[in-house]
């Protein structure tokens, strides 16, 4: 967790409390993934406390909303910072612990627009979510006769309980997005906002998503989904990742390396 001192100091409370109320040890991090320092720091002192680490589950992510060409190079870069490199960070860290244990899982918290429905206005969000679920996609592979698992976690979209929408970054070129808005796509920003809401049903809500990971992460070896969606908008990502990872899968079919599509199981349950 980041600024665990800071603006998260209240979670970091409430984490303690909910530890003390079930009898459970759970214990808050400080952890920025866009500092390799930082999750050096992190993943060292959770290691020397437990002696192994079995899950790691990827879920920082930042949004952002507005035409895409309004949006400046660098705002790209530190999106697909926070959606992707950080990942990699947190990776070139941890593996090396799994691959000696020879059992590990990965769980990838993805997005449903990386092949479902999307509507304008989220392009760099939009790209940054699907190079992370392509990378997650090469890392099973490369991972699997290691004994080490992937879910990927597929959200569609949820206009509550998340601070997606509500914190979303905004072009930094102000006069582009007044040309837009001045011009054939004048009001087009509330009106996909309008339509979300409309399309995603009132009882959506976010925390199913939490509740995928925690079922995954007690499935037992070799049974974990390679994929679980959880989409109340129906955007048809379920049937646009299933054509994808198909296709993926037909092709290590014929080059002989049909075993990657399953984690090699190397230790004793």
């Amino acid at each position: 967790m980041r600024d665990t001192d800071g603006r998260n100091a209240s979670q970091v409370e409430a984490i303690g409390y909910f530890a003390k109320d079930n009898g459970v040890e759970l214990r808050a991090v400080e952890m920025d993934v866009q500092s390799q320092t930082s999750v050096d720091a992190a993943i060292e002192r959770i290691f020397e406390a437990n002696g192994r680490i079995d899950v790691v589950v990827h879920n920082a992510g930042q949004m952002v909303f507005g035409p895409a060409e309004a949006f400046q190079p660098q705002q790209l870069a530190e999106l697909y910072d926070v959606n992707v490199l950080s990942t990699q960070r947190v990776n070139r860290v941890i593996l090396p612990h799994m691959r000696r244990q020879r059992q590990g899982l990965l769980v990838w918290v993805s997005s449903s627009s990386a092949a479902g429905g999307t509507p304008p206005y989220l392009a760099p969000y939009f790209a940054a979510k699907a190079a992370m679920d392509a990378l997650a996609v090469a890392y099973a592979r490369e991972l699997a006769r290691w004994g080490i698992e992937t879910t990927i976690i597929v959200p569609g979209a949820f206009t509550s309980g998340t601070n997606h929408f509500a914190g979303a970054g905004s072009p930094a070129d102000e006069a582009v997005v007044d040309e837009y808005e001045g011009g054939p796509y004048a009001g087009f920003a509330a009106r996909i906002r309008e339509a979300f809401a409309a399309i995603v049903p009132p009882d959506a809500d976010a925390s199913t998503v939490a509740e995928a990971v925690v079922n995954v992460v007690q499935e037992p070896f070799g049974q974990r989904p390679f994929r679980v969606h959880i989409d109340p908008a129906d955007d048809g990502a379920e049937v646009g990742f299933a054509v994808l990872d198909r296709l993926r899968a037909e092709m290590l079919h014929r080059i002989g390396m049909h075993d990657l599509l399953q984690p090699a199981r190397l230790f004793q349950s």
